[in-house]
C-alpha cells in the first residue's frame, strides 16, 4: 500500500517563505529597487517563461544546463523558465526598447529557477535583483554599475561591501595569441579554474610561465595589480588590463569605502561576459552576495554592464528588523476610524472576528504585543 504523501514536502532546493521572512524579503527588494531608481534605473518586469529559442539565444546559451524546459500546450513549442534575468533584460533592450536613447538604464527583481543549486547554496529558486547599463562601453559605465550596486548593499545593512574584480577574457586572449590547440586551451582553462600551479607548469612552454605568474595575481587590489602590470601581455590582453585599471581608479575616486580585491584568473560564473567582471562579498560570509560585469559588444550584440544581487544570500547576513507592535482590537471597538488611527501611530492592527472572555489572553495567544481597552493600547504582560 502506498504511503500518503507529506504535503509539506517540497522538491530539493525549493522552500516556503513563511511570515516575517517573506515580509523582510519584500522590504529588502523594495530598498534595492529604490536605490536603483534613485540613480535613474527604470524597472522592467520580464515574464517567468519564454520560448526557449529567445531565452537561450546569445548570452543565454551558457544557461542551457540550468534551465527548466516545458512544452507550451497552446503553441506546442518548447518554453524555458528563466534561470537568470540579465538575458531577459538584454532581450527587452534589443527589441522593445531598441529605439530608446542610450545609455539605457534598467532594473529588475524577480524569482529565478535553476536545475541545480550549489554545495554552498542549495536553493534552486531565489529572488534576483539587479541593474543593467546598456549602450556605453566605457570604464565609467563599468564603475557606475559596481558603485550603485555596492551603495544598494550598504543601504540595506551590509556592514562592509567587498568587490573582487576579475577579467575573464584575459586568459583566453593569452591562449589565443599563443596559437594553442583547442585541447591545450581546455587543459589550460581547467588548470586555471582549479588554481593548480603544478598543472599550469605542465602546460606548453609558450604559455606556462605567463599563466603561472597570472595565477599568483590574487588578493587586495593594491598589492595584486602591480603583479599583473609586470606581466608582458599580448596587445588585446594588455588593453583589458588597462580597462581594469581605469575601472578601479574610477571606483577609488567615487567610492573609496569599497574594499577592492583582484583575482586575475577567475572565470566560473562569467561564461558570457566579455570584459571587467566583479563579485560582491561581505567579511565573514562565505557566500557571495551578487556578481556581474561587462557583456555583449561582440558579433553585433549591444555592449552592456550589469550587476545581479541574490536575496537568499543577503537575508542570511542582514540585521533582522524588530517586529512591529501589534494591537488586538476587540469587537466592540473595531471601526475604520479606530483602525486607521492606530495604524497612524505605527501599530499593526489585528481586528477581532469573535468575542473573547479575556482580551489580554487572546492578544497573547495571537502574538499581539498590545490589546485595545477603552480606546487605548495596553501592553500584553507575560
Amino acid at each position: 500500500m502506498t504511503e500518503p504523501m507529506n504535503r509539506a514536502l517540497l522538491p530539493a532546493g525549493l522552500r516556503d517563505v513563511l511570515p516575517g521572512k517573506a515580509a523582510f524579503e519584500a522590504a529588502v527588494v523594495q530598498s534595492l529597487l529604490g536605490c536603483f531608481s534613485a540613480h535613474g534605473y527604470d524597472r522592467v518586469k520580464p515574464p517567468l517563461l519564454e520560448f526557449e529559442e529567445s531565452l537561450l539565444a546569445g548570452a543565454g546559451t551558457d544557461l542551457v544546463a540550468q534551465t527548466f524546459r516545458v512544452m507550451d500546450p497552446v503553441t506546442q513549442r518548447m518554453m524555458g523558465m528563466r534561470a537568470d534575468m540579465t538575458v531577459q533584460v538584454a532581450r527587452i533592450a534589443a527589441t522593445r526598447l531598441a529605439r530608446e536613447p542610450r545609455p539605457l538604464r534598467l532594473s529588475y527583481a524577480g524569482d529565478v529557477l535553476r536545475v541545480k543549486g550549489s554545495q554552498l547554496r542549495p536553493d534552486r529558486q531565489f529572488i534576483q535583483a539587479g541593474l543593467e547599463l546598456i549602450g556605453p562601453d566605457t570604464a565609467e559605465a563599468d564603475a557606475e554599475v559596481i558603485r550603485i550596486a555596492a551603495e544598494a548593499l550598504s543601504r540595506i545593512g551590509v556592514p562592509q561591501v567587498c568587490v573582487d574584480l576579475t577579467l575573464p577574457p584575459l586568459a583566453p586572449l593569452i591562449l589565443g595569441a599563443a596559437g594553442l590547440s583547442d585541447a591545450e586551451k581546455r587543459a589550460a582553462r581547467h588548470a586555471l579554474d582549479h588554481k593548480d600551479a603544478a598543472e599550469v607548469a605542465a602546460l606548453p612552454a609558450s604559455v606556462a610561465p605567463v599563466l603561472g605568474r597570472l595565477l599568483a595575481v590574487c588578493g587586495p587590489f593594491d598589492a595584486a595589480f602591480p603583479m599583473l602590470e609586470a606581466i608582458d601581455l599580448p596587445p588585446a590582453a594588455a588593453a583589458g588590463r588597462d580597462r581594469l585599471a581605469a575601472v578601479a581608479a574610477r571606483l577609488r575616486a567615487l567610492a573609496p569605502e569599497i574594499a577592492l580585491s583582484l583575482d586575475a584568473v577567475e572565470n566560473r560564473g562569467f561564461e558570457y561576459h566579455t570584459g571587467v567582471c566583479f563579485t560582491f562579498f561581505a567579511p565573514g560570509w562565505r557566500n557571495h552576495l551578487g556578481r556581474g560585469g561587462r557583456y555583449g559588444g561582440l558579433a553585433g550584440q549591444e555592449p552592456a554592464a550589469g550587476a545581479s544581487l541574490y536575496l537568499h544570500s543577503l537575508i542570511g547576513i542582514l540585521p533582522k528588523p524588530a517586529p512591529a507592535a501589534r494591537v488586538l482590537v476587540p469587537l466592540s471597538e473595531v471601526s475604520r476610524a479606530c483602525l486607521e488611527a492606530l495604524q497612524a501611530q505605527g501599530f499593526v492592527t489585528v481586528a477581532a472576528v469573535a468575542a473573547a472572555a479575556d482580551w489580554a489572553a487572546e492578544a497573547q495567544r495571537l502574538g499581539c504585543t498590545h490589546f485595545l481597552k477603552d480606546g487605548h493600547p495596553c501592553p500584553v504582560v507575560g
